[in-house]
């Protein structure tokens, strides 16, 4: 019979500091897109490294919407290894989904302790689910199409999930949804 190791507690200052530095990274990644439209756009035409890029800026910014399903739709139809496109997608943006984690790890749990609203009711469910399922939840929310996995990656970062399980599963399941939509332009 063997103990579980102690989990190693990370200070309250470098939980606040990941948390901004999640946020501010975010934020400057939405303000970069804004700023170099153009040149976000113009990432398709780098092939397997231009969808890699867009992935990471589509993965971190949720405030501001990068056409980067539109770039992978379009690549997985002109790129030879319709395969690679969704790899590189998938590990783009599961890197720029860190930022999600980092905030949600330093200020994830700001949410949860809110005394009252219909968005800290969801939020407290979706904390409850990743507490019993985490990974199950990530990995279902990373694989298909839609706007609920930023509050999972939050919520996995204020649970403190897990660096190295985040970005496992997270690569997985983006990955899956990369392929798929490579796939469908092809």
């Amino acid at each position: 019979m063997t103990e579980k190791e102690p989990e190693k507690k990370v200070s309250t200052k470098t939980a606040y500091a990941l948390g901004i530095f999640g946020i501010v990274a975010t934020l400057l990644m939405a303000s970069a897109v804004v700023y170099y439209w153009e040149w976000v756009h113009d990432l398709g035409a780098y092939g397997y490294v231009g969808a890699f890029l867009i992935s990471i800026l589509g993965g971190a910014t949720i405030i501001v919407p990068v056409p980067m399903l539109a770039v992978i739709f379009a690549l997985g139809r002109v790129m030879e290894y319709t395969w690679l496109v969704g790899i590189a997608n998938g590990l783009g943006e599961t890197v720029g989904a860190l930022t999600i984690y980092m905030a949600g790890y330093g200020g994830g749990s700001a949410i949860y302790y809110r005394t009252h609203g219909r968005l800290q009711n969801y939020y407290v469910k979706l904390m409850e689910l990743m507490e019993r399922r985490g990974w199950l939840v990530l990995f279902v929310l990373a694989s298909v199409l839609n706007p609920f996995f930023y509050p999972a990656a939050l919520a996995a970062g204020a649970l403190r999930f897990g660096v190295k399980r985040y970005f496992i599963i997270t690569w997985a399941g983006k990955t899956i949804k990369g392929m798929t939509v490579a796939y469908a332009g092809y």
